[in-house]
């Protein structure tokens, strides 16, 4: 729970007692490698603090085609958040790509902390504008970028994608064919 401590603390300043109030509405969960925290057509009701391991977040299109969104390893949250934000059935899975250790907070539970510790509407503020830089930086990068610039950029970015996950999972990031992506490293 330290590492959740620590995360908290540094975004928002908290005392002891309102710590201990945030504290009390996570539950530690251990994931096993591929386990499916939430599907499309699903209500996501969960926010995960990830301790150890990586979770992805993606989208599989009509012909069974899967695109990833974001990655959360250790010291990140991820969620399904257009569901948990307005409760409505995701358009996402969220999955556990290694073994992993998390926290959850459940949707209501995140919610009754707006009420109970009002600092928590800062870090709640700070969770979105994270949430609006990574998705839109995400999307200039699709839409401007080529395959190769993408790459690079990660590599530059964010290069544990590449060292710890598959190459099949990079692709769907990348929004290219594993074949494509094989060319571009060979280069």
């Amino acid at each position: 729970m330290k590492q959740l401590i620590t995360y908290i603390q540094d975004r928002i300043d908290v005392n002891d007692e309102e710590l201990d109030c945030i504290l009390s509405r996570f539950q530690y969960e251990k994931l096993a490698k591929g386990t499916q925290l939430s599907s499309s057509g699903l209500n996501t009701q969960k926010l995960y603090f990830v301790c150890k391991g990586c979770l992805r977040i993606f989208y599989i299109n009509e012909v069974g085609q899967d695109s990833t969104r974001y990655f959360a390893f250790e010291n990140q949250f991820a969620t399904a958040l257009m569901s948990l934000i307005n409760g409505d059935a995701s358009s996402e899975y969220l999955q556990a790509l290694e073994e992993s250790e998390v926290y959850s907070i459940t949707h209501a539970d995140f919610y009754n902390l707006l009420d109970c510790v009002p600092k928590w509407e800062k870090f709640y503020r700070k969770y979105l504008e994270f949430a609006y830089v990574n998705n839109t930086s995400r999307y200039f990068a699709v839409v401007t970028m080529d395959a190769s610039e993408r790459y690079k950029q990660l590599l530059s970015q964010d290069p544990i994608i590449v060292r710890r996950l598959p190459n099949k999972i990079v692709a769907s990031y990348l929004n290219v064919s594993q074949e494509t992506l094989s060319r571009i490293k060979s280069k």
